[in-house]
């Protein structure tokens, strides 16, 4: 589309309390800035992020996860404030669409609607049931005439419910004109964008308002703004899938971030957490269980089981309190209470409970494999680098240091000792 847009990223955010910039604070797996340049991706190829606080963080982020991004470091010592922001900006088509980077639930759709107004100036607004410490929107004619700070309203200006949510889409005539005549002759000695709203009404250019939703223009400026944009965007993510086929048992008491892919019926149960590019396929998540950047095919997890990143699962059931990390288990079975690490375990192999492959002997880590049809017995220790052949038994209680070749038995035990009677002796009585 022939439109330019400005990502205004500039601000400390101080209200935030962090030491992270507040745009990369994340919202469902994924930093709030990275959610709005995904949605201006849809709509322009000519996207200019404007960074002052962090600046170099912000861009390695970005450009590490887009291409043909521009950046713009605003002047911030001269030039402060929304107005200051878009001061030595080249913009390369008629039309500039102006959005903020902490405004993480702007979805595309609406932002086409902006584009489809005939105005020098598109405006967001919204009506609000409590504007109370807004500055009001005075509409007539269904023109913007001003806008009007609280402690300037009047007692019918104080009426007024309409509010600026901070979007605007000027013609670049607009902003070439005006930004040279902003000034910072204010208390916040700042250079303000919606002094341009005033100058350009003076002059007979037209301002049309855009009414907008309050949620999906919600900006998060503090931690109670991000708790709540988080729950808005889990509520998008999970509704989806479920349009799709997905089973949520309880949605809202779990947690799937934005990369989660699902794919045929899958049923996620109460209090499970899934991140970043993890893929479901055809499987059954059951409750209060974690998935991590892994891939589970056909398969059931848990309850209370967790899936670290670079895992595969295939045709595999894992119960209660296993742990898989950065292993690929194809066709097996562990109930439950097991450790199974940097490990590849074939078709038909049943891991007893207790069982732990010790991958790390403190600076490097080995992996273990182990064969198809191979019984391993409860409370074993595989010691890795090990290979475990095809047709094994491994004996409970056995510590596995070798190798074990198809069809053996592994068995490793100290001789039982019975003293009789100790318990009498040991305690004086009979």
């Amino acid at each position: 589309m022939d439109v330019s847009i400005v990502i205004l990223a500039a601000g400390q955010g101080t209200r935030m309390k962090s030491a992270l910039p507040k745009v990369l604070h994340t919202i469902s797996g994924r930093p709030m800035l990275w959610h709005i340049v995904k949605e201006a991706k849809k709509l322009s190829d000519d996207i200019t992020v404007v960074l002052y606080h962090e600046a170099e963080t912000i861009r390695s982020y970005l450009e590490e996860n887009f291409e043909n991004l521009r950046f713009h470091i605003q002047d911030h010592a001269n030039y402060p404030g929304t107005g200051g922001a878009l001061m030595g900006i080249e913009f390369t088509n008629d039309r500039v669409l102006v959005l903020n980077g902490d405004m993480p639930l702007v979805e595309s759709e609406e932002l086409e609607k902006f584009l489809t107004i005939e105005a020098d100036i598109v405006m967001s607004v919204i009506d609000l049931e409590n504007p109370h410490g807004y500055g009001r929107v005075v509409i007539e004619d269904t023109e913007v005439q001003c806008i009007v700070e609280q402690k300037d309203c009047s007692e019918s200006e104080l009426a007024i419910t309409t509010v600026n949510a901070g979007v605007y889409l000027f013609k670049k005539a607009i902003l070439e004109k005006y930004l040279p005549e902003l000034s910072n002759d204010n208390a916040q000695k700042e250079y303000y964008l919606t002094d341009i709203i005033a100058m350009a009404k003076r002059d007979g250019y037209t301002i049309k308002p855009i009414y907008v939703d309050e949620e999906n223009f919600k900006g998060v400026n503090s931690k109670a703004d991000l708790a709540h944009a988080e729950e808005i965007m889990q509520e998008r993510i999970k509704s989806r899938w479920m349009r799709e086929g997905v089973i949520f048992r309880l949605p809202k008491t779990s947690y799937v971030e934005i990369d989660v892919e699902f794919k045929g019926e899958c049923e996620i149960e109460s209090g499970c957490v899934l991140r970043g590019k993890s893929r479901i396929v055809h499987s059954h998540i059951k409750a209060n269980s974690i998935i991590e950047e892994s891939e589970i095919r056909y398969s059931s997890v848990g309850p209370l089981a967790r899936v670290r990143p670079g895992s595969i699962l295939e045709d595999t059931h894992i119960g209660n309190f296993v742990e898989v990390k950065k292993s690929h288990l194809k066709g097996v079975k562990a109930g439950h209470l097991s450790y199974l690490g940097d490990s590849e375990i074939g078709e038909g192999t049943n891991i007893g409970a207790g069982t732990i492959t010790c991958n790390y002997d403190g600076k490097k880590k080995y992996k273990t494999f182990i064969g198809k049809n191979v019984f391993v017995g409860s409370d074993t220790q595989l010691i890795a680098p090990v290979k475990i052949e095809d047709d094994v038994i491994i004996a409970a209680g056995t510590t596995v240091t070798k190798d074990v070749p198809k069809g053996s038995l592994a068995i490793s035990r100290t001789p039982l000792k019975i003293v009789q009677d100790f318990y009498y002796k040991f305690f004086g009585k009979k």
